[in-house]
């Protein structure tokens, strides 16, 4: 978590990016939401909204906008018991039967979505919420 007032989270990506490949030689992934972004996530949480145990959630935070073909090619039964809401760049997941036993991984939905996921779960979106609003 990280402060700045000047970028936008493609541009600060992009930073992010060159830094790592310049000192370390890896071209990798980077996905930046705002603390603005962090809170909607917060707040859109439709499992949250249902009662779920907060303990059995998590987001997939994707780097591009999916589009609606990509999301309507997901299986709602890949999973049985899991399930998953698409909303904008995020993918909200229940697992109550654990995420490591789950079929609703992160490359399932970087192929279907054609983009690059990072999932984290629930408690640690909370710490990274509230991370946010102490570097702002």
């Amino acid at each position: 978590v990280f402060g700045t007032v000047a970028a936008g989270g493609e541009e600060i990506a992009s930073v992010f990016i060159a830094s790592i490949l310049d000192r370390f030689g890896y071209r990798v992934p980077v996905i930046v939401r705002t603390a603005g972004e962090l809170e909607g996530i917060a707040q859109g949480n439709p499992f949250v909204k249902a009662g779920a145990e907060t303990d059995k959630l998590h987001v997939m935070f994707l780097a591009e906008m999916p589009d609606s073909a990509g999301v309507e090619a997901l299986d709602p039964a890949r999973s049985p018991g899991d399930e998953f809401v698409v909303v904008g760049r995020e993918v909200y997941l229940h697992c109550p039967n654990g995420v490591a036993r789950s079929k609703l991984t992160n490359s399932y939905f970087d192929s279907k979505l054609s983009t690059t996921s990072t999932s984290r779960n629930w408690r640690t979106v909370g710490k990274l919420l509230e991370l946010a609003a102490g570097a702002g």
